[in-house]
C-alpha cells in the first residue's frame, strides 16, 4: 500500500512537455533525408516527411523560414535540414522545425535556376515567336543597371565613341541583393511607358551566381516578357547565362557588346557608304582611264588621220563628260554629307522637358479628379449604410421591447399569445427590454377583440 501511494501520476500535457523540454535541450541538429508528402499550406508554411530506409520523422518549415529557400522542395528530392526538435502537443507528435534547407549533391541556387528555366521554358517565355528584333537606328536608348558600376561606364565610353548622338536615359537600380530584381522590373515597366524609348538594356559586370542571382528572379523575367520594347540582356561575362538572357530579344555576351550592338548599325551604315563611295569613285576613274586608254589608241589610228577636228571634238566631250562626273560624284558626297548634318541636327534638338511638363500635369489632373471620385462615392455609400442601420434598428424586436412591451414564454419556451393556454400556477417566463421576470400565474382572463 505505501508504494501505490508515493507513485506519481502525470496528465498526458505534463508528460508532453516534459519531452518536448528534453528535445529542446538537444538544440541545433542537422538531419539528410528524403522528402515524403511534402504540402505547402495556403498559410505559406510547409509540412513534409524525412524518411530514409528505416524511418521517418515528420517536419514543419514555417513561412518566415520558406520565404528563403532558392528553391522548391518536391517530394523524392534528398536533402540536408538545419532545424530543431519539437513535440507539437495537440497530437503528441515530435517533429523537426526546419531553419534552412539545401539538396544534397546540387547546390540549391543552381537547383532553383533549373526548375525556373525549366518552368519559364514550359510556359513559352523563351520561344522565339516572342523575340523582337532591335531597330536598324535606335534614338533613344534606356538603360537599367547600378549607377556606380563599371558595366555603365563601359557602355557610355562606347555608345559615345561610336555613336556620339545616341541619347542614353538611365534608371539606377540595384543590380544584386534583395529587392534588387523588383528594382530591374520597375525600370523595364518605366521605360515601356516612355514613347521615346526605342530600346532597353539591363545588366551588370560578372560575379558569382549569388551577385547574378538577381536576373534569374520570376519576377524580372515576367517583367522582360512583357515589355513591348526590344531589349538585350547583359550580364556577366560571356560564360555566364541567367533567365533574363533566355527571355530577353537578345543576349549580350558583356555590358560593351550590349552597347556595340545598339550603336554599331549608325556606324556600320556610316562605314558602308563611304566604302560605297569609294568604290564608286575607283570604279569610274578606271572607267575614265579606260575610255580614255581607248580613245588615245583609237587616235593614232589612220582613220581618224582624215578627221583631226573631230577627234579634238571628241576629247573635248569626253572631258567635259569626265569633269561633270566628277562634279557629280562630289556633289553627291556633299549631299550624304549635307543630310547627315541634318539628321544630326535633328536628333540633337530633341528637347524632353517640355514632354515632362506636360505629362506631370496630366497625371496631376487625373489623381486630383480621382481623390474626387473616391470621396463622392464614399460618401455616397456612408449614406446608404446610414440609412439602412436606421431600418434594421427600427424593425429590431429590442426596439419593441423597449417601448414598453414584453414576451411571454410558457414552461416549454412557447410564446403565450392567448391567456387560455396557461393554467392558474403555471409558470411563465416574461422577457422585458432589459432582464426577464419568472412568474407565477395567479388567475387567467381572456379578452375578445372583435375585428371587422
Amino acid at each position: 500500500m505505501e508504494l501505490f501511494a508515493q507513485r506519481k501520476v502525470y496528465s498526458v500535457y505534463e508528460i508532453t512537455s516534459d519531452i518536448k523540454r528534453s528535445l529542446d535541450k538537444l538544440g541545433v541538429i542537422w538531419i539528410q533525408g528524403e522528402i515524403s508528402n511534402c504540402k505547402l499550406h495556403s498559410s505559406g508554411h510547409l509540412y513534409f516527411s524525412l524518411k530514409d530506409a528505416r524511418a521517418q520523422i515528420k517536419a514543419a518549415c514555417f513561412r518566415n523560414n520558406n520565404l528563403y529557400l532558392k528553391f522548391r522542395p518536391e517530394d523524392g528530392m534528398e536533402v540536408v535540414v538545419r532545424g530543431r526538435l519539437s513535440v507539437y502537443e495537440p497530437r503528441g507528435d515530435y517533429q523537426v522545425i526546419v531553419e534552412y534547407m539545401e539538396p544534397v549533391g546540387l547546390g540549391s541556387l543552381q537547383l532553383a535556376f533549373d526548375q525556373l528555366k525549366e518552368k519559364l521554358r514550359k510556359e513559352g517565355l523563351f520561344a522565339e515567336e516572342h523575340k523582337v528584333p532591335l531597330p536598324l537606328l535606335p534614338r533613344k536608348v534606356g538603360i537599367v543597371t547600378s549607377p556606380t558600376g563599371a558595366a555603365i561606364r563601359d557602355m557610355l565610353r562606347i555608345l559615345k565613341r561610336r555613336n556620339a548622338s545616341l541619347n542614353v536615359l538611365l534608371y539606377p537600380a540595384k543590380v544584386q541583393g534583395a529587392g534588387a530584381a523588383e528594382e530591374i522590373a520597375a525600370g523595364i515597366r518605366y521605360f515601356n511607358k516612355r514613347p521615346d524609348i526605342d530600346v532597353i538594356i539591363i545588366g551588370r559586370g560578372g560575379g558569382s551566381i549569388e551577385d547574378l542571382w538577381a536576373f534569374n528572379e520570376e519576377v524580372l523575367a515576367l517583367a522582360i516578357h512583357r515589355s513591348e520594347i526590344p531589349l538585350i540582356s547583359a550580364v556577366g561575362h560571356e560564360v555566364d547565362f541567367t533567365i533574363s538572357d533566355f527571355v530577353a530579344d537578345l543576349r549580350a555576351p558583356t555590358p560593351s557588346a550590349a552597347a556595340e550592338m545598339v550603336s554599331g548599325a549608325r556606324e556600320d551604315l556610316r562605314i558602308t557608304v563611304n566604302s560605297l563611295k569609294g568604290r564608286l569613285c575607283q570604279a569610274v576613274r578606271r572607267g575614265i582611264e579606260r575610255r580614255r586608254l581607248n580613245l588615245e589608241r583609237l587616235a593614232h589610228n589612220r582613220a581618224f588621220t582624215l578627221t583631226p577636228n573631230r577627234i579634238r571634238d571628241l576629247q573635248q566631250r569626253f572631258d567635259e563628260s569626265a569633269l561633270r562626273m566628277v562634279q557629280a560624284i562630289k556633289r553627291f558626297g556633299a549631299d550624304l554629307r549635307h543630310r547627315e548634318r541634318m539628321l544630326d541636327t535633328r536628333l540633337r534638338k530633341l528637347d524632353l522637358r517640355r514632354l515632362i511638363v506636360h505629362r506631370r500635369e496630366i497625371l496631376a489632373h487625373n489623381r486630383q479628379g480621382l481623390i474626387s471620385g473616391i470621396k463622392v462615392q464614399l460618401q455616397c455609400k456612408r449614406s446608404r449604410f446610414e440609412l439602412g442601420v436606421g431600418k434594421i434598428d427600427a424593425l429590431s424586436p429590442l426596439a419593441i421591447l423597449k417601448r414598453g412591451f414584453a414576451v411571454c414564454r410558457d414552461s416549454k419556451g412557447a410564446i403565450v399569445k392567448n391567456a387560455a393556454d396557461v393554467s392558474s400556477g403555471e409558470m411563465v417566463q416574461v422577457t422585458l427590454a432589459s432582464g426577464e421576470l419568472n412568474c407565477r400565474v395567479e388567475n387567467t382572463k381572456s379578452s375578445i377583440v372583435n375585428r371587422k
